[in-house]
C-alpha cells in the first residue's frame, strides 16, 4: 500500500511538473540570491520625488514610486559596485500609461559625466489593450553615440503581478534576465574595448514623464487624469563588491568577488535557458541594433548575427512585417497563442 501511494505521488509530481513546463514555456533555471536582498534603509537613498511620491513599506522591503503632474520619483543604491547582480521584483503601473518610463538600471554618470557606463531596463509605457514594450541598452566609457538598444514586447501583463528583472554583470559578460529567462547576453571581446562597461556602477530606479519619445515616438503622451501612476519594487538585490569609483586598481576582495560571481547559476546559461532565450528573441524582439545597417553598416563586434533572424528585419533594424500575427498550438484542451506586434517607433 505504501509503495502504491509513493508511486501515485511520484506520478502526480511528474504530471504537475510537466503541466508547469507546458504553461510556462519560457521558464529557465536561474536562482535568485535571496540572502542578498537589501532593505531600503541599508542599501538605498532617495533621488527625487519627496515623501509623497516615494513610499516605503513598514518592513522597508518594498518601495512605491509615484508619478503625478508635479513630479516623478527615483532612488539609487548608496554605494557603487564593481560588477554584481542587481535585481528586483517589479510591478508596473496599470491602465493607460502611455508616455511613462519606468527605468531600472546601473550607471556611474554622476561620477564620470563624459565617460560613464550604463546597463538599462526601460519600460516604455502602454496603451491599454496593447502589449507592454521595453528596451535593454548598454553604454561603455561614454559611448552614447553607439547605443546598443534592443526593443521587445512582454509575453505577460507586467501590471498584474510582480516579476523579477535582473542585470548580471561580470568582467566578461552581461546577461539580462526576466524571472528565470535570460533575454540578452553580451560577451566581452577585445574588439569591443572600452565600450564594455568596466567602472563601478550604482543601481537606479525611476519613474518619469517621457511623453516626447516613449510611446510610438511621442504620438501618445502621459494623460494625468489617470494619475497617480504607481510602480512597485520589492525584494531588491545588491550583490557585488562595493568599490571606490576613483580607485583604478582592483582590490583583492573585488577580485575574489568576481570569481564568486562566476560560480552563480546566472553566469552559466543552461541548454534549456538557451532555448528559452532564442524563443523569446524570435517571438518578442522587434528592434535590434545588430540588424540596423543604417546605423551600423558593419555590425558592432559583440553582435552574433542569426541568419534566420536577419531575414525578419529591415535595414532599419525593425521587423519587416506589419500588424499582428497569431500562432496557435492545440494540445488537448489547452490553446497557446502568442502575438508579435510591429511598433512604429519614430525616436
Amino acid at each position: 500500500m505504501k509503495h502504491q501511494l509513493l508511486n501515485s505521488l511520484s506520478k502526480t509530481t511528474v504530471c504537475i511538473s510537466f503541466l508547469l513546463l507546458f504553461l510556462h514555456p519560457l521558464s529557465g533555471g536561474a536562482t535568485t540570491p535571496l540572502r542578498h536582498i537589501v532593505s531600503f534603509e541599508k542599501g538605498f537613498t532617495q533621488l527625487f520625488g519627496g515623501d509623497s511620491n516615494l513610499l516605503r513599506s513598514d518592513d522597508d522591503n518594498t518601495v512605491h514610486l509615484h508619478l503625478n503632474q508635479y513630479t516623478g520619483a527615483g532612488f539609487r543604491s548608496s554605494d557603487l559596485y564593481n560588477h554584481g547582480v542587481f535585481s528586483a521584483r517589479i510591478k508596473l503601473p496599470s491602465e493607460y500609461t502611455a508616455g511613462i518610463v519606468v527605468a531600472f538600471y546601473t550607471s556611474n554618470g554622476d561620477v564620470f559625466e563624459k565617460t560613464h557606463d550604463e546597463l538599462d531596463f526601460e519600460f516604455l509605457g502602454n496603451i491599454k489593450g496593447k502589449p507592454w514594450r521595453f528596451q535593454t541598452n548598454l553604454y561603455g566609457n561614454g559611448s552614447t553615440s553607439r547605443g546598443r538598444e534592443e526593443r521587445y514586447t512582454l509575453w505577460f501583463d507586467p501590471s498584474k503581478a510582480y516579476h523579477r528583472y535582473t542585470i548580471f554583470w561580470t568582467s566578461s559578460k552581461i546577461i539580462f534576465y526576466i524571472d528565470e529567462v535570460p533575454i540578452r547576453e553580451i560577451l566581452k571581446s577585445d574588439e569591443m574595448g572600452s565600450d564594455f562597461p568596466s567602472k563601478p556602477m550604482a543601481l537606479y530606479a525611476t519613474i518619469w514623464d517621457a511623453s516626447t519619445w516613449a510611446t510610438n515616438g511621442g504620438k501618445y503622451k502621459v494623460n494625468y487624469k489617470y494619475a497617480p501612476f504607481v510602480t512597485e519594487m520589492t525584494d531588491l538585490v545588491l550583490h557585488g563588491c562595493i568599490s571606490d569609483p576613483i580607485q583604478e586598481l582592483l582590490t583583492d576582495n573585488c577580485a575574489q568577488m568576481d570569481k564568486q560571481l562566476e560560480t552563480l547559476r546566472y553566469n552559466n546559461i543552461t541548454p534549456k535557458q538557451h532555448i528559452a532565450m532564442k524563443r523569446f528573441r524570435e517571438k518578442y524582439m522587434y528592434y535590434s541594433y545588430c540588424y540596423d545597417t543604417l546605423r551600423y553598416p558593419i555590425p558592432p563586434p559583440e553582435c552574433v548575427i542569426d541568419s534566420a533572424l536577419r531575414q525578419r528585419f529591415k535595414e532599419s533594424g525593425r521587423l519587416k512585417f506589419e500588424g499582428r500575427h497569431h500562432r496557435h498550438s492545440k494540445k488537448g484542451n489547452h490553446v497557446l497563442s502568442s502575438q508579435v506586434y510591429e511598433i512604429q517607433d519614430q525616436d
